[in-house]
């Protein structure tokens, strides 16, 4: 990377704010989800209703069990979509970063959400179990065959987001999830009708909650590391460390951080020592460019540092 030697100064670390370089030109808004969420709340809120109706109706746990699911995905789509809201808002002097962190807090929200429901199935088809009472199976398989249709509608809209965005990826997974368990359901329906099996319906119940624990485990897991701060999955942290100590003139790279600012954006600060002076704007801006385009990082604040005899409080990996 080309270096200017012109540019020098009286000044080493910390003392002018003119030391940050700001990457601010490459941040990408989220892709706007309105219409799918809007759309998915309605299907699955409709759904429910009908779930409920008929698993009363027809004395089917499997039914009610997965009413239950699809209600905790519909309060998750509406949290999501909240938070695709909230995340656009503009900073302000409390909140520097805008409200970007309210998508993190909504996955994190949805997932503990679906567990809670989760448990609540999988305790009542284990009490169901003593007692198998009777199922109008066809009832189920109707009910159920309209799920798949439902839920596999409503995941194909958030398909072309789910890899971006921890949000939609959660609504495209439980959707999808949703449309195999419905699937689940009605083949357990059929084999009731044709073997009079009532212990089926309890047994589907459970492996409905299995299903959805397998799901939602990453889920957790990847939504608590970043309300922890972690480096966002996918980034590379030795990787990102090497492209800056390879940066031409730069000798030490300290106090690096990378964390992920919402679902979808993520952000860096780092100390570079350049002992030669000074980069230009235009150095220090292409390096902005380079975390952007080679590692996603659209937020990045690089602090220059000059003289390698004045030892930085924060160089040690170890200090924050």
């Amino acid at each position: 990377m080309p270096h200017d030697h012109h540019h020098t100064s009286d000044c080493s670390g910390h003392d002018a704010p003119s030391h940050d370089s700001h990457g601010h030109g490459h941040v990408h808004a989220p892709k706007n989800f309105g219409r799918a969420f809007l759309v998915g709340v309605l299907l699955n809120g409709g759904f429910v209703v009908a779930e409920v109706v008929y698993g009363i109706l027809g004395n089917s746990l499997a039914l009610l069990a997965d009413a239950g699911h699809n209600l905790s995905d519909v309060l998750g789509l509406l949290l999501a979509w909240g938070a695709s809201v909230l995340v656009k808002r503009s900073p302000s002097k409390r909140f520097t970063y805008g409200l970007r962190s309210t998508s993190i807090l909504a996955a994190l929200f949805n997932a503990i959400l679906l567990l809670i429901v989760t448990g609540g199935i999988a305790w009542e088809a284990i009490l169901r179990f003593r007692q198998p009472a009777s199922v109008e199976s066809m009832t189920v398989i109707v009910v159920a065959a309209c799920g798949i249709a439902v839920n596999l509608g409503t995941a194909l809209m958030f398909m072309s987001g789910r890899k971006g965005d921890l949000n939609v990826r959660a609504a495209f997974n439980h959707m999808a999830g949703d449309a195999a368990i419905a699937l689940g359901v009605v083949i357990a329906g059929f084999a009731i009708m044709y073997t009079g099996w009532q212990w089926l319906d309890p047994a589907v119940s459970l492996a409905i909650a299995i299903l959805v624990v397998i799901g939602t485990w990453g889920l957790l897991r990847d939504t608590i590391n970043l309300t922890l701060h972690a480096v966002p999955h996918g980034i590379d942290p030795d990787e990102v460390r090497g492209y800056l100590a390879a940066i031409d003139g730069v000798s030490e790279v300290h106090d690096l951080h990378i964390w992920a600012m919402s679902t979808t954006e993520t952000a860096l600060t780092v100390h570079l020592l350049f002992p030669h002076g000074y980069p230009s704007d235009s150095v220090r801006n292409q390096i902005s460019a380079e975390l952007q385009k080679q590692f996603e990082i659209s937020h990045s604040t690089i602090q220059i540092e000059t003289d390698a005899q004045v030892k930085c409080a924060l160089a040690s990996d170890l200090v924050v």
